[in-house]
């Protein structure tokens, strides 16, 4: 189970990768990596084709990010998750939050095989302030309901 801590330790992190990015503009990987910016963090986009997103280059996989990068956001289809999480096990990368719908049994034993600070089945824009109202609204509705990480 998520805690608390665990998202504030993922969050103090300012250099975060984000898979997920896409050319299309619904997808929910762009979304994050738009409200993230916007939170002064250093990202850097994964996209096997696109040289860039946003203005930022994109990067082919997590091996080829730099080495400043502390974590990463996984926003995929679930068969796609293990695979990341190996190379940012090996890349050591210790923060990892797989997107709500992107995690599967693979990916969370690999990271709790490799004592990753795992956040999974929470949404990352929750929980990076100032949230829009949608989130904070989200929030407020879970915290009332007892299903934020405490």
């Amino acid at each position: 189970m998520t805690t608390l801590n665990q998202v504030k330790e993922f969050l103090d992190q300012k250099h975060i990768a984000i898979a997920g990015i896409s050319r299309k503009s619904q997808k929910f990987g762009n979304a994050i990596f738009k409200e993230l910016q916007k939170k002064n963090y250093q990202l850097y986009p994964i996209h096997r084709e696109m040289t860039e997103f946003e203005g930022t280059k994109c990067y082919p996989d997590v091996k080829s990010l730099p080495p400043e990068v502390s974590a990463l956001v996984i926003c995929t289809q679930p068969a796609q998750s293990a695979d990341l999480m190996k190379e940012a096990i090996a890349k050591k990368i210790r923060h990892v939050w797989l997107q709500q719908g992107a995690q599967n049994d693979e990916s969370i034993s690999l990271a709790e095989q490799n004592q990753i600070n795992l956040i999974q089945k929470e949404c990352v824009l929750m929980f990076a302030e100032p949230s829009v109202f949608i989130h904070r609204f989200h929030r407020g509705i879970n915290k009332i309901f007892g299903k934020l990480p405490k």
